[in-house]
């Protein structure tokens, strides 16, 4: 798991290999990701989008963004967290993400950027 904070908001990344949805002979390699968003500030936010950077061993490269993470913009509560899982296909069975979401404080309507650290996605037959 890695983690990072950004003005008062944690973001903690756990990655899993989906062996039953990859075809290694095809170069299709599936992998599902957990985040876990914490507000450990004293004001209460909501999640307005999401900016992701997806590279992959082979040298691709893709910019995802969007509205909110898997279809919602939630609002979390000073000492309360949000998590979600999505996934990530890739063309190597290695690869890594990073990014940021976009955040509005409720209270002033401020808007910052809290960085997602950057987490390896990487098939278990890469391990040895």
């Amino acid at each position: 798991m890695v983690t990072k904070t950004t003005e008062g908001v944690k973001i903690s990344v756990e990655t899993y290999y989906q062996p039953e949805y990859s075809k290694p002979l095809s170069n299709e390699f599936m992998f599902a990701y957990r985040i876990t968003i914490e507000n450990q500030s004293n004001q209460t936010i909501r999640l307005l989008n999401r900016h992701w950077h997806i590279i992959d061993s082979n040298g691709g490269k893709r910019e995802i963004y969007g509205e909110g993470v898997v279809g919602k913009q939630p609002v979390i509560e000073p000492g309360q967290n949000h998590q979600y899982v999505s996934g990530c296909h890739l063309r190597s069975e290695m690869g890594k993400m990073y990014g940021f979401f976009t955040m509005e404080r409720e209270l002033t309507g401020e808007r910052f950027k809290v960085k997602i650290p950057e987490f390896r996605l990487l098939a278990p037959e890469k391990l040895n």
